[in-house]
């Protein structure tokens, strides 16, 4: 059985995961850039998004309080969740909170099980497709971030998270803020063992990625990139037969996309 530690009164840990991701894709044309943007707002828009992050709070074992989403025009969609640790009951709630129910309906069967506002936990998405009109790549970036407080942790919910999402290039960044006492008063500034996040995604999904850690232990600030290893240009083309382009061309369409990729996973201009 996992030794754990005794603490005194409530764990005031904050541990924050902040997880973005990036897909690239090949559109040529001007009418390709725009279905490219319209495509990815359809399948990622604030209704699928919620239902990811509802996902992710079951994954932790929290619970949802209020849900706040929004599409944006042109692009774009962002939702907010307000969850806790531990569940509580609807009297304790404030009245203006929607309890996990959108549009009348709970996003989960057990919405009737609501958390209290005190834990001060949250789970927040934004996406931001883009594109310019003087090149052939367009981007859609994820950014989520997952902050509990108390025993729950969003490094948990790791793997689903790469999941959902075609990810070709993902930055994790983890810090655990505060401090809580254990029983003889003496305080805990982290509550668990760590030396990678790595540790915390599976094998297999880190066997399809170039990976970079950068940490800070004595901050307990922690930082991992991956980059996909293996590229299939069919994959990457956005309403276009691979086999209508010349070998030539592919291959210049393939060199572009991967010096794209270098660039987002190294955070600067190489080429």
């Amino acid at each position: 059985m996992e030794k754990k530690i005794k603490l005194y009164g409530f764990n005031n840990l904050t541990k924050t995961l902040s997880f973005n991701i990036y897909d690239i894709c090949y559109a040529k044309t001007a009418s390709e850039k725009r279905d490219y943007i319209k495509y990815i707002d359809e399948q990622y828009n604030s209704e699928r998004l919620t239902g990811i992050l509802c996902d992710v709070t079951d994954i932790i074992g929290a619970h949802v309080l209020n849900i706040s989403k929004q599409d944006y025009d042109p692009q774009g969609a962002s939702v907010s969740l307000l969850i806790s640790e531990k569940a509580t009951e609807g009297m304790e709630i404030d009245s203006s909170c929607n309890r996990g129910i959108v549009d009348g309906k709970p996003m989960r069967p057990q919405g009737e099980t609501i958390a209290a506002h005190l834990d001060k936990s949250h789970v927040t998405v934004h996406t931001y497709p883009e594109y310019h009109p003087s090149n052939s790549i367009s981007t859609f970036r994820v950014d989520i971030d997952v902050s509990t407080c108390g025993e729950i942790s969003p490094l948990n919910a790791l793997d689903y998270l790469i999941g959902s999402f075609d990810s070709d290039i993902i930055a994790i960044d983890y810090r655990v803020r505060g401090f809580t006492r254990d029983m003889g008063g003496r305080k805990l500034f982290m509550d668990h063992d760590i030396t990678s996040i790595q540790d915390f995604i599976n094998d297999y999904t880190l066997t399809k990625y170039n990976a970079t850690d950068i940490n800070v232990y004595q901050a307990n600030i922690f930082h991992t990139r991956l980059m996909v290893k293996e590229m299939e240009l069919k994959n990457y083309l956005f309403n276009s037969d691979i086999y209508d382009i010349p070998p030539k061309e592919r291959l210049r369409i393939t060199e572009s996309l991967r010096r794209e990729m270098i660039e987002i996973y190294s955070g600067s201009i190489i080429f």
